[in-house]
């Protein structure tokens, strides 16, 4: 069973289009209030340097984040990089819904899961690529 994290980090990692897609295939999204947003904004993306690990601040990004609450008061959150406020709002409540006990096993099955498996399988493929491009360097000292 995929905890809060988990299932939170799917959604922000998935485009718009595919969460689109896997609620195509899912009963409705039940009635909500937007508490905050969908509002698109900036978050500052910080970086490590040298030996000492020194933070130092690398560059801005664009993050669209919405709050909304379900008819019997649950909170959820979504944040993703980007500038799509569906694909926020859409995170948001399918977090209200998983974090009820009722039906997460169905909206995991039906929506959370394929997209980590979608998930899995690009970053599988990538991995496969990348791979094909290894160089192995040898020194002559190494050959002896």
């Amino acid at each position: 069973m995929m905890d809060r994290p988990s299932w939170m980090a799917v959604l922000a990692r998935a485009t718009e289009a595919e969460i689109e897609a896997t609620l195509a295939g899912a009963p409705p999204l039940p009635p909500h209030r937007r508490v905050r947003g969908p509002e698109v904004g900036l978050t500052m993306l910080r970086g490590r340097a040298g030996g000492d690990g020194a933070v130092f601040n690398l560059s801005e990004a664009t993050v669209a984040r919405c709050t909304v609450a379900l008819e019997d008061g649950t909170l959820g959150h979504g944040w993703r990089l980007g500038r799509s406020k569906r694909a926020a709002e859409w995170a948001a409540v399918l977090d209200a819904l998983l974090q009820g006990e009722a039906r997460r096993a169905e909206w995991l099955e039906r929506v959370v899961t394929p997209l980590a498996e979608a998930q899995r399988a690009a970053t599988a493929r990538d991995a496969r690529r990348t791979a094909a491009t290894e160089v192995r360097f040898a020194t002559l000292a190494a050959m002896r």
